[in-house]
């Protein structure tokens, strides 16, 4: 099967170095175009990027030239890992020519017709991509972004539960350092120490998760009629974000049912059938002092939530705990896992894989 052609922006710094580990051996795409700051740009990948997570570059790419983000590119497909600054308008310039762009950067998430995707908890969202190119006047562009690192263990776990009526929602979070980029946070100021300091994060976790959660009503999402409320703390762990949640839950489920609603949650066809959908999108731990980070990070190739501990909460009804690995599931895996669910949607013009034709217009 001919692969599709991808370029990755920011493929120098930590996510678009995820981005490029994923797409290594992708059964449907292929990493043609890296993109990096302007004093990369012209040399060969593997002697500009300084790789801070595990391994070595991939040799697929090591001698692929970088780009300047203000050049044009060939690629049908782009992943975003730019910071915010740089994401806010050329995300859109780059879908405005006809890109599709599957962005993990901030600036675009909450604009009312771009889908903040996370394909088992929300897939018909991608609806909103019809709605997009009409009022926009593309004819095959696009712009799809996947949440905060943070918001995504929120919701992979609330998704299951919204059959009860989510109606309250508080979050305490512990955030690994991996979270804040490279170099991150100073290591004076990590070790040893926990910062109760994110920036930006309680306002996208107070946000996202409602957006994400939400339903389609025509042409535009009608958010989940819940409140929010969080913190967000930074500790001293290297991959992995987890989450201690207390939900009010109107209908008053016995914990045997919540248990069963995660048991059984697998998101809508075709999105378990993705090459990047794990087995359980949601896993329940039953051990007392389970999800830990550094033992259940890795679940399903860093695509599962993890969750344990549900209990009785005195304030809400219910309390559990809840991680995602921050830069797999919460970042690049879930951008790749959304282009995944455009291509058998086709929403990435004649390009159809093989083995997902017979999904396509399913949703």
């Amino acid at each position: 099967m001919r692969k599709l052609d991808v370029a990755v922006l920011g493929a120098t710094g930590a996510v678009g170095q995820r981005f490029i580990e994923l797409l290594e051996n992708h059964p449907w795409f292929q990493v043609a175009e890296v993109i990096g700051s302007s004093r990369s740009a012209g040399r060969p990948y593997g002697e500009m990027v300084n790789w801070v997570i595990d391994g070595n570059p991939p040799e697929s790419v090591k001698n692929l030239t970088v780009k300047s983000l203000d050049d044009s590119f060939d690629s049908p497909l782009i992943f975003s890992a730019l910071p915010k600054e740089a994401a806010e308008t050329r995300e859109f310039e780059l879908a405005a020519a006809g890109h599709v762009v599957c962005t993990n950067a901030g600036a675009n998430r909450m604009v009312e017709d771009v889908p903040l995707l996370l394909p088992e908890a929300n897939a018909d969202h991608i609806q909103l991509i019809d709605v997009q190119r009409r009022k926009r006047g593309w004819t095959s562009g696009a712009l799809v972004a996947n949440s905060n690192c943070t918001a995504m263990p929120v919701v992979m776990a609330l998704a299951p539960l919204r059959q009860f009526g989510v109606t309250k929602i508080h979050v305490v979070s512990a955030q690994a350092v991996s979270g804040a980029g490279y170099p991150g946070v100073a290591s004076l100021d990590i070790l040893d120490n926990i910062v109760p300091y994110v920036s930006g994060d309680e306002g996208k976790l107070e946000t996202e998760p409602l957006k994400m959660l939400g339903r389609m009503n025509g042409e535009q999402i009608t958010w989940l009629p819940a409140i929010v409320g969080a913190s967000c703390n930074r500790v001293p762990v290297v991959d992995g974000h987890i989450v201690n949640v207390s939900i009010e839950l109107a209908e008053k489920p016995d914990f045997d049912a919540i248990l069963a609603a995660w048991e059984a949650f697998r998101g809508p066809e075709p999105v378990p059938q993705l090459p990047s959908a794990p087995l359980h999108p949601v896993e329940y731990l039953p051990q007392i002092d389970r999800p830990q980070t550094r033992r259940d990070r890795n679940a399903g190739k860093g695509m599962t939530t993890s969750i344990g501990r549900l209990r009785e909460c005195p304030l809400l009804g219910y309390k559990f705990v809840a991680l995602s690995h921050n830069t797999i599931r919460g970042a690049a895996g879930c951008s790749i896992l959304n282009a995944e669910l455009l291509a058998v949607q086709g929403y990435l013009g004649d390009f159809q894989p093989m083995t997902a034709k017979s999904y396509a217009g399913v949703m």
